[in-house]
């Protein structure tokens, strides 16, 4: 079937007064904003779908290709899409925020936000903001707000290019200035910001935080925790988190290879390092492929680092 092969991606370009130009320079993420923040490499939302860009569907957005050919989402036909996939450069400090779970988040007719991040670049001294600090609760968040001292509450940790960090649903998180990563997450955009460096956004206001519903979501996680819900579907050599949302895994190819392609569902391939093919096609650094359901197992070649996500 012609419509069956892989899907290359186009990119969906987004830019915030944190983003710098190191997509721009290094992953073949060519744009018309200055402070390049994001790409948005796997997404099917109403304001921002992805277009096939290459093959007998190229044009098509992802959603007029499920629209045509519903059997290619697998057992997530005829349901919200799962997943939200993009790169994420932080050349400052991103706002400290959380997410809600899918319950909180239903009151607002969205689904919850459980995320993870692969480090692919960090500078020297490089942080992330990562939960509470230990003994703090979200009472002390709220209280320290108030107080203009959330900073105080938080746990700050070193980053290091490639190393792997499970956010689950209700723990405050940040990057930190001179990061690149990339982000696998439930598709959700609903974020509560709870402290932002009193930045002004281009209308010259400060930026809006959200920290009633902020201090309502946020809780403590032991490590323990977070790895419980990172492996809740089962740990193995090759996945970097198989939580209830998604599966996440880092394949290094150099030479030939083949990936398999889930008999039930999609596969998202993100090329994160290196050249080759893959079923054929040309695969770079910065490149997003979708192989869909019912895909024979695609070959690649060549010397690549990739990262392959799914949804659970």
């Amino acid at each position: 079937m012609s419509h069956l092969y892989p899907l290359k991606l186009s990119y969906i370009d987004k830019t915030a007064l944190w983003g710098g130009d190191t997509l721009k320079r290094e992953y073949n993420k060519p744009s018309h904003h200055e402070k390049l923040s994001e790409t948005w490499e796997l997404s099917v939302r109403p304001d921002a779908v992805n277009k096939i860009a290459n093959g007998a569907e190229a044009g098509r957005t992802l959603a007029e290709y499920f629209a045509a050919y519903p059997d290619t989402l697998g057992v997530f036909a005829g349901k919200p899409f799962p997943l939200l996939i993009k790169f994420i450069d932080a050349n400052d400090c991103l706002s400290v925020q959380v997410h809600p779970d899918d319950a909180y988040a239903a009151k607002s007719g969205d689904q919850g936000k459980t995320e993870m991040w692969y480090i692919l670049k960090a500078a020297a001294g490089a942080e992330l903001i990562y939960g509470l600090a230990e003994g703090k609760t979200a009472a002390d968040l709220g209280e320290a707000i108030k107080k203009g001292r959330a900073l105080e509450t938080v746990r700050r940790i070193p980053a290091q290019a490639g190393e792997c960090f499970f956010i689950p649903s209700g723990m405050l998180h940040a990057i930190g200035a001179g990061i690149v990563i990339a982000e696998i997450q439930q598709n959700s955009d609903l974020t509560y910001r709870v402290y932002d460096y009193d930045r002004r956004g281009a209308d010259g206001k400060l930026r809006p935080l959200h920290i009633d519903d902020a201090v309502a979501v946020t809780r403590p996680f032991t490590e323990k925790e977070i790895d419980a819900i990172r492996y809740e579907r089962g740990r193995d050599a090759h996945a970097l988190a198989d939580c209830r949302y998604f599966r996440v895994e880092q394949r290094q190819i150099d030479g030939d290879g083949v990936i398999p392609v889930p008999k039930d569902r999609f596969l998202s391939v993100l090329c994160t390092d290196g050249a080759g093919t893959l079923g054929g096609e040309p695969i770079v650094r910065g490149d997003s492929y979708l192989l869909p359901c019912g895909l024979s197992d695609a070959a690649v070649s060549g010397k690549l680092s990739l990262i392959l996500s799914t949804a659970n």
